[in-house]
């Protein structure tokens, strides 16, 4: 079940553990079961420190991590395979005794939890999303006591999953209700549930340079301006921004093939090599220049102030703003093919947009879903040709030209689409189950309306050659700018340009 190299590197990390290892398992004689206890018998094979005990718990099959005689409140029901291996290494570690690598400040915030909460995340094996919302709850259940949390494997599950009409992950349920669903940072899952720390800003000195937003522009920033030696912080909703919901990445200069959170790792570990105040978590509001200092207002109330400021908050999937899309969102209309499509399998779906995005995602859900309809609101296809070519030769996938969205349709899920044919302007209606809308991005700057800073009609931030806007010492970079191309490295130098115009703007004063 686990191939030989995956083996050597679980090997290594065994040698790490701490204390013995329990696993407790709920197993039958079904062939899931079977799958499950092949799973756990190779590895409490590759070491003395692991073993196997038969246990009833709420779900069958599914096992708990725990130290002998002691309830960790961590299970997985199903397989951790696929993306969320990692979070089974992970908390076989951290159940063992290994610290895990979150801020002190963060860990006391989680022992202060007196109330009793009862976690459950539904996963698919293919999101790249999930393993941070599971990682972050499990720590939170190793943390505390009061704490618990089970990760439910979609696939196993599906009974379960369709009861509880789960068609988007991650999906988190708190003590039985739905509580949270999509990506996660743990700073994000604690203020959701203990409240936002306001006390952990309040003594923040000024800042030389503050940057907002945490995606490559942001985090290219941050290292920049901490390189100068100057009092550099980041302050974002999470790290990692849009590209992180990117599988896989070819045109990284230096790099043959890469994936969104496996970079945006990387990134942020050599963001973590400077001294750079990250505040995750924090949604701005408002920025206010007031003489020679400018005043950054968060949602949760708090003030920060900084000689200079980088605005880095790129982009957001586009919507279509069709009646049905907001009603059934996660309810069949989703956004990401790489997350959601496996439970859509054998169902029929639709695909808007026919770029690169589109044409990508109608390739990937063709192995998974019975049929794939392409809808373009243009005349032709804008994706490449190669993958243009390959649609042409996949049976499963049908596009549909000057196609206009009117409306979806459904009781509590999606049952259809109605769209317009722009040539003719007749109405035509397809019954399916899913909607992937692919129609590209809109910059994350509606927050910046009401304020000093020059935006084009499309919204994005007027910048200069130097990164600056039109308010002396406020700055900006990346997808939210007017930058003619949206690409990750472009968006990387941007960042660097910013911080460099920053320090410049901050020497001559």
């Amino acid at each position: 079940m686990i191939d030989t190299e995956i083996k050597k590197q679980l090997a290594q990390y065994l040698q790490l553990l701490e204390s013995d290892i329990v696993f407790k398992a709920s197993l039958d004689s079904s062939e899931n079961s079977a799958k499950v206890r092949e799973f756990l018998t190779e590895i409490v094979e590759m070491s003395e420190r692991l073993s196997l005990e038969e246990a009833s718990l709420e779900r069958t099959p599914s096992f708990e991590i725990n130290k002998p005689d002691e309830v960790s409140g961590v299970t997985f029901a199903g397989l951790p395979l696929g993306h969320e291996f990692t979070s089974f290494i992970l908390a076989l570690l951290q159940v063992s005794g290994r610290a895990p690598k979150v801020d002190d400040s963060i860990i006391k915030r989680i022992k202060n939890i007196k109330e009793n909460l009862k976690f459950v995340t539904y996963v698919s094996l293919t999101c790249h999303n999930c393993p941070d919302v599971v990682q972050a709850l499990n720590i939170m259940s190793v943390t505390n006591p009061n704490i618990s949390h089970t990760m439910v494997e979609g696939g196993m599950f599906q009974d379960e999953v369709d009861a509880n009409g789960i068609m988007a992950v991650p999906t988190v349920f708190l003590n039985g209700e739905e509580f949270a669903g999509g990506r996660m940072s743990i700073e994000e899952l604690v203020d959701k549930v203990a409240g936002f720390d306001t006390e952990e800003f309040a003594n923040k000195e000024t800042f030389d340079t503050l940057v907002i937003g945490g995606g490559p522009a942001g985090a290219s920033a941050a290292i920049y301006s901490a390189r100068k030696g100057i009092k550099t912080g980041i302050v974002a909703e999470k790290f990692g921004g849009q590209v992180v919901e990117t599988v896989g990445i070819e045109n990284m200069i230096g790099t043959i093939y890469t994936e969104g959170p496996q970079l945006m790792s990387s990134v942020e570990a050599h963001v973590n090599e400077y001294e750079v105040d990250i505040m995750k978590g924090q949604k701005v509001t408002d920025v206010k220049k007031e003489d020679d200092l400018i005043k950054v207002e968060l949602e949760s109330g708090a003030t920060l102030e900084t000689k200079s400021l980088i605005i880095s908050t790129g982009a957001h999937w586009r919507n279509m703003n069709v009646p049905g899309e907001e009603e059934f969102r996660n309810k069949g209309v989703t956004y990401c093919p790489h997350c959601d499509g496996p439970f859509y399998a054998g169902k029929n779906v639709a695909v808007i947009g026919g770029g690169n995005s589109g044409a990508e995602a109608a390739i990937d859900l063709s192995g998974i879903a019975k049929h794939v309809y392409i809808l373009e609101f243009a005349p032709e296809m804008r994706a490449d040709q190669v993958l243009q070519d390959r649609i042409a030769n996949t049976d499963n996938i049908s596009v549909t030209l000057n196609a206009a969205t009117k409306v979806i349709k459904g009781n509590d899920a999606v049952e259809s689409i109605v769209y317009v044919d722009r040539d003719t302007n007749e109405e035509h209606e397809i019954a399916l189950e899913g909607i992937f809308v692919q129609i590209g991005l809109l910059p994350n700057t509606a927050w910046l309306k009401n304020t000093a800073v020059e935006l084009n009609e499309r919204g994005e931030v007027i910048v200069d050659k130097h990164g600056q806007t039109n308010v002396p010492g406020i700055f900006a970079a990346g997808d939210c700018t007017d930058s003619a191309y949206k690409q990750i490295i472009i968006s990387m130098g941007s960042g660097a340009t910013a911080a460099l115009g920053a320090f410049d703007y901050q020497i001559r004063q």
